[in-house]
């Protein structure tokens, strides 16, 4: 099957100006960070959602955060292959630069 021969639009272009200013935060994030390797923070990002977990890795774009997962027992008298089995310690990437506030918890 042939591809459409029509030539692609560009729908968003982040301005050069935008690009420099996302690099510059993500890469002073990356620096600050590395020294709470294994630390437990609370992260909020743009969106306002709230993790609560272990940095355990970073790399040039994301934040690895361990997240406990609470156990959740099954209702009593559901067979077994319907249970629902609980995860430990989830690992959630964060995008650097969608961060917004990070506090160090221990």
């Amino acid at each position: 099957m042939p591809y459409n021969t029509v030539s692609p639009r560009t729908l968003y272009q982040a301005r050069p100006e935008f690009q420099q200013e996302i690099k510059k935060v993500r890469d002073q994030i990356h620096h600050q960070m590395g020294p709470y390797m294994n630390r437990t923070v609370r992260v909020q990002t743009m969106d306002h959602h709230v993790y609560e977990g272990t940095i355990v890795h970073m790399d040039a774009d994301h934040l690895y955060l361990r997240v406990p997962q609470q156990y959740h027992s099954p209702s009593p008298g559901t067979p077994t292959p319907y249970r629902s089995y609980a995860y430990n310690n989830v690992i959630l990437p964060l995008v650097l630069f969608n961060l917004l506030v990070i506090v160090l918890l221990s």
